[in-house]
């Protein structure tokens, strides 16, 4: 597949993902590498909504270990169950948070950032990785965003 997205922003959101699904299933088609996969999701995701932040961190070692991601730098080493990207980690589920402000333990890597959806990345049973966006805007995620995103991340072990 050539390199290029067709992006469409004037569509609503759900339009939005599923016209970039097929075109990121098609992007990771035949790579076996995990990192070039989930670079290019990342800078997929990046491009069609213009997220502040969005990557993936890796679970390694009892942490997760910062991947891929688009935008300005990031923490590096996140504790399971620490942050929003830890607890989704520990709890292996998807969690939307309007208002990071709000949420127990929540760690600021940016301070820019005013609300996060975080994805875990499942292999079978076990949580290899999660994926992290971040807005600068308060509620920007919702069960849309939830939905479609597990149904890109499965993707990634598909």
């Amino acid at each position: 597949m050539a390199e290029d997205l067709q992006i469409n922003s004037s569509a609503d959101k759900a339009e939005q993902y599923r016209t970039l699904i097929p075109q990121i299933a098609a992007l990771i088609s035949g790579e076996e590498d995990l990192i070039a996969n989930m670079a290019n999701i990342a800078a997929a995701l990046k491009e069609q909504f213009r997220w502040f932040w969005v990557g993936f961190y890796l679970v390694k070692d009892e942490e997760l270990v910062l991947g891929p991601f688009q935008g300005p730098v990031a923490c590096t080493r996140i504790k399971k169950g620490k942050g929003v990207c830890g607890a989704a980690w520990e709890k292996a589920e998807t969690l939307v948070v309007p208002d990071v402000d709000e949420f127990p333990g929540h760690i600021a890597c940016a301070s820019a950032s005013r609300s996060e959806i975080v994805v875990p990345v499942m292999k079978g049973i076990e949580v290899m990785a999660v994926l992290d966006v971040d807005s600068e805007y308060l509620s920007h995620f919702d069960d849309v965003d939830a939905d479609y995103l597990k149904k890109i991340v499965a993707l990634i072990y598909g």
